[in-house]
């Protein structure tokens, strides 16, 4: 049964699709060699996923689109949290911040990546890092 309003798949009356919603987030920075080794980690566990991912265009930090509030209690070294302050994000194709580009873009991942999630994979990466750095 189809419900009065509702659109089938093959309906021929299609409509643009509105514009991205904003989404509440917050966003947590950190250098891109660490941000690309969580980004793997996370993708590597099917089980845990990952948000839209920023990279800045000289390649120095990626950030990570987190839920709103994560910053009042983010405190991670080597990394900053900054909150939208109610100014929301657009997740849509073009990047929210001047001099950004998404390396995960919205819609192709989740909406936002799980702090506690997120904070497991980059103490990982750390430690994955500085053990290369450390056995030459």
């Amino acid at each position: 049964m189809v419900e009065s309003g509702t659109r089938t798949k093959g309906s021929a009356d299609r409509r643009p699709s509105p514009p991205a919603p904003e989404a509440d987030c917050d966003l947590v920075t950190v250098p891109a060699r660490q941000g690309l080794e969580a980004v793997d980690i996370l993708r590597r566990e099917a089980e845990e996923a990952v948000g839209p991912v920023l990279h800045d265009d000289g390649g120095d930090t990626l950030g990570f689109v987190v839920p709103a509030g994560t910053a009042a209690g983010w405190d991670v070294p080597g990394s900053t949290c900054t909150r939208t302050d109610g100014r929301g994000l657009r997740t849509a194709p073009e990047p929210p911040v001047k001099g950004s580009d998404w390396l995960l873009p919205p819609g192709e991942t989740d909406l936002a990546t799980d702090p506690a999630v997120l904070r497991r994979a980059l103490d990982e990466a750390a430690r994955m890092l500085a053990v290369v750095d450390n056995c030459c």
